[in-house]
């Protein structure tokens, strides 16, 4: 390397640097940039630092916090626009890039993409779903309307709703067109739905949120994404009423009715009075007219039913005449029923004989005498093997062991010979109850009451009860008992006793405590 001097000018870094940055900023000082948005950076400082790229190269740019808000639209990765602004260099970094005051989309085009582009993503979160579509009300009594207030579309909506149906119109005033029309928008639909029921300003039952015709450039801000959210989730009703009736923005897809113009929102809100009054009038003449037709009909009917019906004599023949056959039939009835319980009341009489009734008596006291014997002899045999085992087992125990065994068996056997005498002697008391029922079943039953008030029971020579006089011979051998004795006769058939026929008993002697027997006639 020569060691001559060189006469070329030396240069700082700074102004290497900011030479250049005059220099581009005098050569290009205002230029529009058409490029596809690459990268896209959004700080915390505000300002947008993006990418605008074509095939060959790529080109940096920054928007500035107080332009960001003002752009037209918000830059999208992948969305062709054109960029209006300066070039410049940032000398900390050695870099140029373009300082952007306006983005535009590049064309129609541009902006048709990223509409379906945000019309699929906003469909695939169901924003756009037919369920979430709600009814309009029939007559709303107050009506809200987000539009501008300035336009010619409040004033044609008002004259509309008027002309119908005159009722009460909220306006909430928006711009419809620009940066912030979208915001203002959103914020119109959020705001009717946050009125409360009953408050000082009247909630609306319908909201309408409308728009004259325009580009697709000038109804942009309906397709902002908060505006289709905000109408998604609108508890009211809303109509889109936004351009003319070939123009559509994403608002319409989520709104519950889309209206092909302003006017018409109107006309589908509210319906015409005079014909609503009109078709009242026709309904309540024919209420009146079908109202009329039917008592007629009925009345005939019941005319019909009543000539149909018989007389009230001829209802009541047929079950008088039963009522009749019944009666008399009646008293044949009873006399048959009492005659069968008296004969089943007989029958039961006959196998309840006192003879009967002592024999189980008689029988049911040596059934107890036995089971009492055999009770004592159990408890005999039981005390004595209890007695065996202690004495058995004392023969094993210590003294004093079997002197603890012994008081415990002691006391038990005292506690079970007491359980066996309370057992014994319910048990008794129960067999001499169940002694004294049939004792007193027997009095009851028995013909000694019976004979005591003056009655008797006669007897043949066998011994059976005689029931008729038909039944006895004259001669035969009868025995009479009273209720303090008997006595015995015999039978004649003209008040003289016969001679008594050979081999017959004669009669005896009353016995003691009978009175003397008596030879008589009964018939």
């Amino acid at each position: 390397m020569s060691d001559k001097p060189s006469n070329i000018a030396e240069f700082s870094v700074a102004e290497i640097s900011f030479s250049i940055k005059k220099t581009m900023e005098d050569a290009f000082g205002y230029v529009r940039v058409r490029g596809e948005l690459g990268r896209i950076s959004r700080p915390g400082s505000g300002h947008i630092y993006l990418d605008l790229k074509d095939d060959r190269a790529v080109l940096s740019g920054v928007v500035w916090k107080g332009v960001a808000s003002r752009l037209k639209i918000q830059p999208e990765q992948g969305l062709e626009v054109i960029a209006t602004g300066k070039i410049t260099t940032f000398p900390g970094q050695s870099k140029y890039q373009m300082v952007i005051d306006a983005l535009e989309p590049a064309g129609a085009g541009a902006l048709m993409a990223l509409l379906e582009e945000r019309k699929r993503k906003l469909a695939a979160e169901g924003l756009f779903a037919e369920e979430r579509k709600q009814l309009l009300p029939s007559l709303p009594r107050v009506i809200g309307v987000v539009t501008s207030p300035t336009g010619a579309v409040i004033r044609d909506i008002l004259h509309r709703i008027s002309d119908r149906f005159p009722l009460h119109v909220l306006v909430w005033p928006v711009r419809v067109q620009g940066e912030t029309s979208g915001a203002e928008v959103a914020n119109g639909i959020r705001g009717f739905n946050a009125l409360p029921q009953g408050g000082a300003i009247p909630r609306p039952d319908l909201i309408i949120v409308a728009r004259g015709g325009g580009s697709i450039e000038d109804l942009w801000g309906f397709n902002d994404e908060a505006v289709v959210r905000a109408a998604s989730e609108s508890n009211i009703p809303l109509i889109s009423a936004v351009g003319h009736e070939t123009d559509w923005t994403l608002i319409d897809l989520a709104a519950d009715v889309r209206a092909p113009t302003p006017t018409g929102a109107a006309e589908i809100a509210v319906p015409v009075k005079a014909d609503l009054i009109a078709m009242t009038g026709d309904l309540s003449r024919r209420l009146s007219s079908g109202l009329n037709r039917l008592v007629a009909t009925r009345r005939t009917e019941l005319r019909a039913a009543e000539a149909a019906l018989p007389a009230p004599r001829d209802l009541l023949a047929l079950p008088r005449q039963t009522f009749d056959t019944y009666a008399s039939r009646l008293e044949h009835a009873l006399t048959v029923n009492t005659r069968s319980h008296r004969s089943s009341f007989q029958n039961a009489s006959a196998r309840l004989s006192p003879a009967v009734l002592t024999r189980s008596t008689q029988k049911a006291r040596g059934d107890l005498s036995v089971l009492s014997d055999r009770q004592q002899r159990a408890l005999g045999v039981a005390v004595a093997q209890k007695r065996q085992g202690f004495q058995h087992a004392s023969s094993r125990l210590s003294p004093l062991k079997l002197q603890q065994q012994i008081q415990l068996g002691s006391e038990r056997l005292g506690t079970l010979g007491d359980r066996m005498e309370r057992a014994y002697g319910t048990r008794l008391s129960k067999t001499r109850d169940r002694l004294t029922t049939l004792e007193s079943l027997l009095k009851s039953l028995s013909y000694k009451d019976v004979l005591a008030r003056g009655y008797a029971l006669v007897r043949d020579d066998k011994g059976q009860p005689i029931r008729s006089a038909s039944s006895v011979a004259p001669g035969a051998a009868l025995a009479i008992e009273l209720a303090d004795g008997s006595i015995e006769a015999i039978a004649t058939g003209d008040g003289v006793a016969p001679p008594a026929p050979k081999g017959a008993p004669r009669p005896k002697k009353a016995t003691a405590g009978k009175s003397a027997t008596t030879q008589g006639s009964l018939f």
